[in-house]
Order: structure tokens, then C-alpha cells, then sequence
């Protein structure tokens, strides 16, 4: 005979709450992260299961296709690096010393993320262009070219994917304690293999943030790419290139192949940097 059921009895989700923690207040917020969660989930699986087999298969085929996809990869890996190179130490500067327009330069840091990258693309190619203030002079000192190269596709990539390095990576050094710095300057250290043995590693893995979310964010880049290089194209330009001129189908299929390799990279780069996924990127 099975025992009636105790009225008061928590319901099983609600067990593991800690008691000073309403559960009405956690239910609500389950269900309006699971209506976000919908949202971004449900367009992804209704775009996984337009394009037919056959269209995967032919998108699968497509050499240039490959090659588009190919050269977002590589260029958002050299964006990430002259991220790291660049960013890095800007956030340390940021979050470990006081200067007149601190803030100025943080907003400046910021401005990318509040700019259209159409936009973008048109400040960059009046800069970097044939007749811009530097693309002239790069192209005739250096024979350096920003328009439909591989260096204004990372220019591009690295004008609206910068900032996430550089906010992760400030979080970080703001999270390392100056104690411990400290400590290792009585030590004897000098103030470089401090930051490299000391401060570097303990920020490490908010600093693999940022350059994830750069590489992440580089790859889907459109706009800024498509009006400064456009050529070579990258795997959303050449997307976008299939939807006007073949339509949906074939745009689908192609889009099907850059979001399973963009997922799969994302995924791999998040477990080598944090171990065992999602729950090692929050903590520190």
C-alpha cells in the first residue's frame, strides 16, 4: 500500500535550496531563464532541421565553401592572439593603477560593443581603405593592404571582438589579491616575474575567457568584414552571398556547417581552458 503523500513536503527541485532562499523567487527565475533559454535554443534547432539531406551533403561538397570556413578560423585565431597581445595588457593597466581618463579609456574599450558594425566597417575601411590616414602609407612603405586581405579581416574581427578580452582579463587581475603580489616582491622577485609567475596564472582562466569569447565572437563577424575585405570571403560573407543569390535552402545547409564547427571549437576550447565545461567557467 503506498503511503498518502505528506502535504507539507517540499517538492524534489525545492530540496536542495538553501532555506534562507524563498523558492517562489527561484521558481520565477527558472522559468523566465527557461523562456530566454527557449529563445535561443529553438531558432538554432529549427535552422538544424531545415535543410534536407541532400543539401547538407551538397553544401558538404562545396570547395569554396570549405575554404571560407577554413579562413574564419584562422583569421579569428590571429585575432585572438594580437587580442591577447594587445588586450592583455591594457586590462592589467586598467585594473592595477590610477590615471587621469581611466574611465575615458574603459569607455573607449567598451565603444565597440555600442557601435553597428556597419558602422564599423565604414570607420575602419576610411581608416585602413586605399585613401585612409593609414592604409595609404601601409600599402605604399610596407606593401601591407587592408582591403581584400587576411590583415583587414582580422582588423575587422579584432575592432568588434576586443573588448571581451579586455573586460575578462581586467576582472581578473582585479580578482588577484596585491598581497600576494607583494609578497612576492619581498621575495626578491622583480616586478616582471611577478606578474608572470604570480599574477598571470592566478588570472588565467578569466583571461582564457576573454580570448574564447573573442574567437567565438570573431568567427560570426559580418559586417565590418564583409565592407572592409569582402574578399576573400569569410564563411558568414559567403553565407550571405548563398541566401541572395541561391536562397534559403542552400544558405540553411551552409549556416548548419559553420554553427556545428563554431559549436564544436567553442566547446573544445571552453573544456581545455576550465576542465569540465560550464560549471568551471564560473568559478576561479
Amino acid at each position: 500500500m503506498t503511503a498518502a503523500a505528506d502535504p507539507g513536503a517540499k517538492p524534489r527541485w525545492a530540496r536542495h535550496l538553501p532555506p534562507s532562499h524563498p523558492h517562489g523567487v527561484f521558481l520565477v527565475c527558472w522559468l523566465l531563464g527557461g523562456l530566454l533559454g527557449a529563445f535561443i535554443v529553438v531558432p538554432l534547432l529549427a535552422l538544424a532541421a531545415t535543410p534536407s539531406a541532400a543539401s547538407l551533403a551538397a553544401a558538404a561538397r562545396t570547395a569554396d565553401l570549405w575554404q571560407a570556413l577554413r579562413l574564419s578560423l584562422e583569421a579569428a585565431l590571429l585575432t585572438a592572439i594580437v587580442a591577447g597581445l594587445l588586450g592583455v595588457p591594457l586590462a592589467y593597466l586598467l585594473a592595477r593603477s590610477d590615471f587621469r581618463g581611466k574611465s575615458l579609456v574603459a569607455a573607449i574599450v567598451d565603444l565597440p560593443l555600442a557601435v553597428p558594425h556597419t558602422v564599423a566597417g565604414i570607420a575602419l575601411l576610411l581608416v585602413l581603405g586605399r585613401d585612409g590616414i593609414v592604409g595609404a602609407p601601409a600599402a605604399a612603405i610596407f606593401g601591407l593592404r587592408f582591403w581584400g586581405t587576411l590583415a583587414g579581416i582580422v582588423a575587422a574581427m579584432l575592432f568588434v571582438s576586443v573588448p571581451y578580452t579586455v573586460n575578462a582579463a581586467r576582472i581578473g587581475f582585479e580578482g588577484v589579491d596585491p598581497r600576494l603580489e607583494k609578497i612576492a616582491r619581498t621575495l626578491g622577485l622583480g616586478p616582471w616575474h611577478t606578474c608572470l609567475r604570480i599574477t598571470l596564472p592566478l588570472a588565467r582562466r578569466s583571461i582564457l575567457t576573454g580570448l574564447t569569447l573573442t574567437y567565438a565572437r570573431s568567427i560570426s563577424e559580418f559586417g565590418a568584414v564583409m565592407i572592409l575585405a569582402y574578399y576573400p570571403m569569410t564563411a558568414p560573407v559567403r553565407i550571405y552571398t548563398l541566401f541572395v543569390g541561391s536562397g534559403l535552402d542552400e544558405a540553411a545547409a551552409a549556416s548548419v556547417m559553420l554553427l556545428a564547427v563554431s559549436l564544436a571549437l567553442f566547446i573544445l576550447f571552453r573544456r581545455l581552458a576550465f576542465g569540465n565545461g560550464i560549471g568551471a567557467m564560473g568559478s576561479r
